[in-house]
């Protein structure tokens, strides 16, 4: 796999902040949508997210009440995953894991019904206020959620960092094929970097 292309435009300012997209037991336990690398990544992740909690925003993904629920395709979608509705799920499913839920507060939550996190105006509203012009991304996965959130921060003219040993999926395939995708596609608008790195410039 090709290196990480690193911090091309300069330092990293003040103005960063960390969005850690959907590290929820929903994901993290045996559910049909158990991604197992999570726990894996679960470390690293809070690495960033107790460097800043006050610039962390964490999102969670919260599945719709029942099939048959939903807008569009949305309605099938939750006819084909009935295990992972509200009604059939423990209530504690949709949690942050435990050593996330902690930083809260400062750290902000942020709920969503879609794959997407910027559907949600409280986000645009959260980041304005703390004058944000960078964006740190991590979370579940990679091809998934954190794609969506990814290209929404790219479309709103974020600068965008990806430490891609904080970023996890259920797929290899698909995550390394995202990673790839970043890196040679995105290059004008995401940087890929390691943890450690990135730490050392968000200081």
């Amino acid at each position: 796999m090709k290196e990480e292309n690193g911090f091309r435009y300069g330092p990293l300012s003040d103005r960063c902040a960390h969005l850690c997209v959907d590290m929820q037991r929903l994901f993290a336990d045996r559910t049909d949508w158990h991604a197992p690398w999570m726990i894996k990544t679960l470390p690293v992740v809070e690495r960033i997210a107790v460097a800043h909690p006050e610039r962390t925003v964490f999102t969670r993904f919260i599945p719709a009440d029942r099939p048959g629920e939903g807008e569009g395709t949305w309605r099938r979608y939750y006819e084909r995953w009935d295990s992972v509705t509200l009604e059939a799920l423990p209530p504690e499913a949709v949690e942050l894991l435990p050593t996330l839920a902690r930083l809260v507060p400062p750290a902000q939550v942020v709920d969503k019904k879609v794959y997407s996190p910027w559907l949600q105006p409280e986000l645009d509203a959260l980041l304005k206020e703390w004058g944000t012009d960078t964006l740190i991304v991590t979370g579940a996965e990679t091809d998934v959620c954190v794609l969506a959130a990814v290209l929404g921060a790219v479309d709103r003219g974020f600068r965008v960092v990806v430490p891609t040993d904080a970023v996890c999926s259920s797929s290899d395939r698909t995550h390394d094929a995202l990673l790839t995708l970043y890196r040679e596609r995105f290059g004008q608008q995401v940087e890929t970097v390691r943890t450690d790195e990135l730490l050392e410039a968000w200081v």
